[in-house]
């Protein structure tokens, strides 16, 4: 069931078009990641569903009711949306329970107890009730925020980089819990993040933004593996790409033929290839090539290559298991792992 529905937002700021005629659709229950550069417009986007902006033009509509109809709003807290920033807004003065119950009534019956099953929902100890927010981590604090913002029951759960403060390891970690606990909720969520990883991990919709417009929506797989050019391509994550031919059966290019998708087309094209798609060996068969550089990464490394002569030179990196990586100088073999990626025809 469709919850969220926005359609042919547009929003200007002086000469500026921050958003052109933005369409999106979010189902129930399904947790949306909104990514691009500085500027791309996701951040407007997300203040517009949150009521704090007002669109120029177009609709919002939660649960069948409007929100938004161009610059008419319905106002933010009447809006069942729950927000979280990157900071988590606590109140500094007051202790974990009183940023809890900022919005339940001190008189509500079995207060106390909501405020634990809260603490509970976020996976935190009940007896941090009585600390104050300096004396918690930033991960206790981000789950304390989300604990907030839990407490109104809302309809739709906004994320505005919440995790980008945190340390990497202790992003991930605090992610999945977020996660964890949304999916127990229940709760319809959209996350607006540069960080390309935490988008394809933690959403079931991924939808990528560019110069105010919206450039793909879909799910993460089918985006990072089927992007709709080479702009978001790139964008999601290291790519080859290469000029290839297109055959009676797959392509041809500097690396040779290879398989691909190419719906009956004919001619020339662009195909993609990401870099955990080369396997490298010390003996053929495969592309002969030589390793210019290699960059640790933990448990992988990226693998700069260089193949071909003069004029047919190519180069391109390889992303391999750090267990297997070669030597700067040495000669290996390249051969592809899966299909290319055919772009489609440009319009």
């Amino acid at each position: 069931m469709t919850q969220l529905v926005i359609s042919d937002v547009s929003k200007r700021y002086g000469a500026t078009l921050a958003l052109d005629r933005v369409s999106l659709s979010v189902e129930a229950g399904s947790r949306v990641a909104i990514v691009g550069p500085s500027g791309s417009g996701k951040t407007t986007l997300l203040r517009i569903i949150a009521g704090f902006e007002a669109p120029d033009a177009g609709t919002v509509t939660l649960d069948g009711q409007v929100l938004a109809n161009g610059p008419a709003i319905a106002a933010a807290h009447r809006r069942r949306i729950g927000y979280v920033t990157q900071d988590g807004a606590l109140f500094p003065h007051l202790d974990v329970a009183d940023n809890l119950g900022f919005g339940i009534p001190r008189d509500e019956p079995d207060r106390a107890a909501r405020l634990c099953a809260l603490m509970e929902l976020v996976e935190l100890d009940a007896a941090m009730l009585s600390r104050r927010p300096h004396e918690l981590s930033g991960g206790q604090q981000q789950r304390v925020a989300l604990a907030r913002a839990l407490a109104r029951k809302p309809a739709l759960m906004l994320l505005d980089e919440p995790f980008s403060a945190l340390d990497t390891g202790l992003r991930e970690s605090v992610r999945q819990a977020v996660a964890r606990v949304l999916a127990k909720a229940g709760i319809t969520t959209i996350l607006v993040t540069h960080d390309q990883s935490e988008a394809l991990s933690f959403a079931d919709q991924l939808a990528v933004m560019r110069e105010g417009r919206l450039a793909q929506a879909g799910r993460p797989y089918e985006l990072y593996w089927r992007p709709a050019d080479t702009e978001t391509a790139l964008f999601l994550g290291n790519a080859a790409l290469f000029d290839a031919k297109i055959e009676a059966v797959g392509v041809s290019c500097a690396l040779g033929r290879l398989a691909a998708e190419t719906g009956g087309r004919r001619g020339g094209g662009t195909i993609m290839l990401r870099p955990e798609q080369f396997h490298l060996s010390a003996t053929g068969p495969g592309l002969e090539a030589w390793v210019d550089d290699v960059t640790f990464r933990g448990a992988q490394c990226g693998v700069a290559l260089r193949a071909g002569h003069e004029e047919t030179e190519i180069r391109f990196t390889a992303q391999i298991s750090s267990l297997e990586a070669p030597q700067i100088g040495d000669r290996v073999f390249v051969s592809i792992k899966g299909a290319a990626f055919l772009f489609p025809a440009p319009r």
